[in-house]
């Protein structure tokens, strides 16, 4: 009889477009050998160009989800991306602290067009009630804005941003550096140690999915057994391998390629 594999849960949007939101969670967890199951919290039409809509589910239909995943299979790990609304936001919080098992929130405010995926109502409730069940949060700069009002201009003003998103109660932060000119460079701490990881630009537009993939992957070595840091490196890894090899896709961005270590 085979091994049942490590089970991952994600908590998020779909998109439509198959480059970012649960799917792309879906295809990181199996080209990295966990088991991927999926809440979905709300439905975005959305393609290469950006989202042209999104529709929340109802909080019954995401509690029932939850519920029923994790009541009967259970979880090694959990992940969670677009949220959408405060009271979505407020249901999955509730939800979380119950559970003993290590929470990845990438805190998705907007799409890789600029799209919003969350309303301006619900940040206050990311604030306040999911960041203290995470075990590690991976807001990308403009999050980081939207999270705690500082913002970042260059590498050396990353560990007050994140200073600032660990006050609001998760373990860990990871705090992305992309957007900053020069080789991106993230750090991570947990307010006492620091670990910074450096990649080198990589000269492709097609990132659609970037951070669902990488809060993906980071849930996904947790759920394998490495710690905090580890599961980081490696997620990055994986991540830097998927975005040099984005492809193109319909008129606008495509997406990160998941299974590059296979193809």
């Amino acid at each position: 009889m085979s091994m049942t594999p490590p089970r991952v849960l994600t908590i998020a949007g779909s998109d439509s477009g198959g480059g970012a939101g649960i799917q792309a969670d879906l295809k990181t967890m199996l080209a990295l050998g966990v088991h991927g199951m999926s809440v979905i919290a709300a439905v975005t039409a959305q393609n290469s160009l950006g989202v042209q809509g999104y529709w929340e589910l109802p909080p019954e239909a995401v509690r029932a989800q939850l519920d029923s995943v994790l009541g009967d299979i259970g979880a090694q790990a959990i992940k969670t991306g677009m949220l959408a609304s405060p009271v979505l936001v407020e249901t999955v919080a509730e939800r979380l602290a119950a559970v003993d098992v290590p929470v990845v929130v990438d805190p998705v405010g907007v799409s890789k067009h600029g799209d919003p995926l969350l309303e301006p109502d619900a940040v206050e409730t990311v604030r306040t009630r999911l960041l203290p069940v995470a075990t590690v949060t991976t807001p990308n700069l403009y999050e980081v804005e939207q999270l705690t009002g500082v913002t970042v201009d260059d590498e050396r003003e990353l560990r007050r941003a994140a200073d600032a998103v660990l006050e609001l109660g998760p373990r860990w932060v990871l705090v992305k550096g992309g957007h900053l000119p020069g080789d991106p460079v993230d750090l991570l701490t947990d307010g006492t140690r620091e670990f910074r990881f450096a990649a080198r630009r990589l000269d492709n537009r097609h990132t659609h999915g970037t951070g669902c993939t990488l809060a993906s992957a980071i849930a996904s070595y947790l759920a394998l057994g490495e710690d905090v840091p580890g599961a980081v490196g490696k997620a990055k890894e994986y991540v830097t391998g998927a975005i040099e090899r984005g492809f193109a896709l319909g008129a606008g961005i495509g997406p990160v390629d998941h299974a590059w270590r296979w193809r």
